[in-house]
């Protein structure tokens, strides 16, 4: 038995110790914000990456679906041919520096995608061509900062402002990123400052040797009911791909 004096200081012991465990002190630190936006623009597609993706767009009347497999090399080489379903089997995007052409297999045509339609809906989904072929970057485009703590889940808010002279959608995107370093909810607001459209990740997984989510859900404001869902299906990383992959002699072989 304890005399009473020293049952007492075992319980402010106690009661101290979890106080310290519980201090500010120790939450998790402000990130980096350069490197961490480094490594969100390369989290699906490193120096190289082959991927398989399905896509299903849900609206109030139909819902369609998609599968496509996506070449990328560095920041500027992308190439996205569509598999399924067979109406569109062969329609493929491809993506060299600062062009971006689209092979279109029922008419045997190369059509070149000039910068002003690099918004416009990518195959009558809600990404856009900039979305499918990663044009703009997050650490190059935007001045970020630490906006708040996040607890549930644990994480980052971070605002994100367009740089001057970016000529882009967004003027503003809220980001919540997880200590994982992995997005969760992204906001997008267009130059009026009106949210346009949010994105959330989940099923997060492991996939060519890294964790990342799986899923991605865009739901764009002004569309109730509408929704365009993308699955990572398999990805590999860091693997050799031919140069002449990122060609219009390929793009037109597609299918």
């Amino acid at each position: 038995m304890y005399p009473t004096g020293a049952v007492a200081w075992v319980r402010w012991a106690a009661v101290a110790g979890a106080l310290a465990a519980w201090s500010p002190a120790s939450a998790a630190a402000p990130p980096d914000v350069e490197a961490l936006l480094s490594h969100l623009d390369d989290l699906y597609r490193s120096k190289s990456s082959i991927a398989r993706i399905e896509i299903q767009v849900v609206s109030p009347r139909t819902t369609r679906g998609m599968r496509l497999k996506a070449w990328t090399r560095g920041e500027d080489q992308v190439l996205v041919v569509i598999e399924d379903p067979p109406r569109e089997a062969g329609t493929a995007t491809l993506r060299v520096g600062e062009n971006l052409w689209n092979y279109l297999p029922r008419i045997a045509r190369t059509i070149r995608v000039p910068p002003s339609m690099m918004l416009n809906s990518w195959m009558g989904t809600d990404f856009t061509n900039d979305d499918l072929v990663k044009e703009s970057s997050l650490r190059k485009d935007f001045q970020a900062r630490v906006d708040r703590r996040s607890e549930a889940p644990p994480g980052w808010w971070l605002v994100l402002e367009v740089k001057p002279g970016i000529v882009g959608r967004w003027a503003r995107i809220e980001m919540l990123v997880s200590d994982e370093r992995l997005p969760v909810e992204e906001r997008h607001f267009d130059r009026k400052g009106r949210l346009a459209r949010t994105m959330r990740f989940d099923e997060v997984k492991v996939l060519g040797g890294r964790r990342l989510p799986a899923h991605l859900v865009l739901v764009p404001t002004d569309v109730e009911g509408q929704r365009t869902e993308m699955r990572y299906l398999e990805v590999q990383f860091d693997v050799k791909v031919p140069d002449d992959t990122f060609s219009l002699s390929r793009l037109e072989q597609s299918r």
